[in-house]
């Protein structure tokens, strides 16, 4: 079997040959809404209304993303812990009832958001100068909810398997059919933020019959119908539920802050809403790297907690912490440097005069950010560490803490207390900075409890 690497005991080898290209492919990943962005921003005549239309979908985009964590993030985990017990039988159940579940979802949410796309933009943080934009964009991009859900949610499965170069092939081809798409649909054939949308669905797709491919006809454990069985559906669920809640209060972050900058903003909400989207795309620059060591390397502790190898978790868990501040420290210096080039792409391409008070506003607020960049670096191999094995009842309040417990309360009460709209950006690095610090606490105090168990797991 190709997982039997994963209890090797050199496991910097092993978190090396999962991390890399699941960093990659993470990354890969961010660049399709980042591309779309750009070339959406620097649109003629319209480029920075049309910029925030797509910023007011971003929210709509992260929560079906959501979704494809919650069935691939959660049987993944269950799926490694298979392979590590040679449960082979057990490994194409959780694969074919997680297929499954991603069919049903992809198509309920796909017809949820058509019929209400209106009403849930305006919700979102729309006004009336940018909703039709909005609209363009998601209506077309909702064509290709299934194909989306479908490759975000399988790829996990192959990543699981010891399979993190072939899935992070599958990304990187889908990102570059997108970038060669975006400028022929939305200038040549000026379709404008359609054309955007189209790209990406037409990406999806390829990406989608790449990973369909690589399950039946390349994989260890091939994709099937058949053997579902609703109690491996809910334990998907019940482990799938902390990735799916730190995805989804992003969404419901997203429409929270969108809502704050418009209350507090008064008639400048247009404007930092369009801060806020090249904001967010920088951040994701390091946040999905960042979770693609922490979640893309869960098949080693998932893997090692099935076969008994404790000492392995533990070491695999320090080089992982070290690893991810590396990385976190990297890209908080190289912030810096990039910060203002990062923003005049979204607005300043070809234009003979830049709208240097939305550049310099971006880049101050990327700032702000990266202050908690390197702190996160804890939170996501920690409560990613406790989900890979298969501790989900745990990082779940860790998650729900950073957001709920920390981050709603700053944004709404920061601006009151300053009477400063920029205070609702403060928000992000508070709550990543504390989270950090109740999160390894938790984790120090509770991981011996955790592998305890792993001597009396029959």
């Amino acid at each position: 079997m190709n997982s039997s690497y994963l209890g090797n005991k050199n496991t910097l080898k092993t978190i090396f040959k999962l991390a890399i290209p699941s960093m990659i492919g993470q990354l890969i990943s961010v660049l399709y809404n980042i591309v779309d962005r750009i070339f959406v921003g620097n649109l003629p005549l319209n480029g920075e209304i049309s910029l925030i239309g797509v910023g007011v979908c971003s929210p709509i985009v992260t929560l079906i993303t959501s979704f494809a964590f919650l069935v691939g993030l959660g049987g993944a985990p269950m799926f490694s812990i298979a392979l590590g017990e040679k449960n082979y039988q057990k490994a194409k159940k959780i694969l074919s009832n997680a297929l499954l579940m991603l069919i049903v979802v992809s198509l309920v949410l796909m017809i949820v958001f058509y019929m209400f796309s209106e009403p849930i933009l305006f919700l979102f943080g729309a006004s009336e100068a940018s909703i039709s934009y909005a609209l363009d964009y998601l209506h077309v991009y909702l064509i290709g909810t299934f194909f989306s859900l479908l490759t975000l949610g399988l790829v996990q499965y192959l990543t699981a398997q010891g399979e993190s170069f072939k899935a992070m092939l599958t990304t990187i081809i889908g990102c570059i059919i997108n970038v060669g798409l975006d400028p022929l649909f939305m200038y040549v054939f000026s379709l404008g933020v359609k054309g955007a949308a189209l790209a990406t669905v037409i990406s999806q797709f390829i990406s989608f019959i790449l990973v369909i491919f690589l399950l039946v006809k390349k994989s260890s454990i091939k994709l099937s119908f058949g053997n579902y069985d609703f109690k491996i559906m809910l334990q998907i669920v019940k482990l799938g539920i902390s990735p799916f809640i730190i995805m989804a209060t992003d969404s419901f972050i997203l429409i929270l802050l969108n809502s704050a900058l418009k209350l507090y903003g008064h008639e400048n909400g247009d404007f930092y809403i369009e801060i806020a989207t090249i904001v967010q795309a920088f951040e994701t620059l390091a946040t999905g790297p960042l979770l693609g060591i922490s979640s893309g390397t869960q098949p080693i502790l998932g893997y090692n907690y099935g076969a008994k190898n404790k000492d392995l978790i533990i070491k695999a868990e320090k080089q992982l912490l070290i690893f991810a501040l590396i990385f976190t420290s990297s890209f908080f210096a190289l912030s810096f440097v990039i910060a203002k080039p990062f923003a005049i792409m979204f607005i300043g391409i070809g234009k003979e005069t830049i709208n240097y008070e939305i550049v310099n506003e971006a880049s101050k607020i990327i700032f702000y950010y990266m202050i908690g960049i390197i702190p996160l670096s804890f939170q996501y191999i920690f409560v990613d560490g406790l989900t890979g094995l298969g501790q989900a009842r745990y990082s779940i309040w860790l998650s729900l803490f950073r957001k709920v417990g920390i981050f709603i309360p700053c944004l709404f009460l920061l601006p009151l207390i300053s009477n400063n709209v920029e205070s609702c950006f403060y928000a992000e690095p508070i709550s990543d900075v504390i989270s950090a610090i109740i999160s390894s606490t938790f984790y120090l105090i509770f991981l011996p409890k955790i592998l305890k168990k792993i001597e009396t797991k029959k």
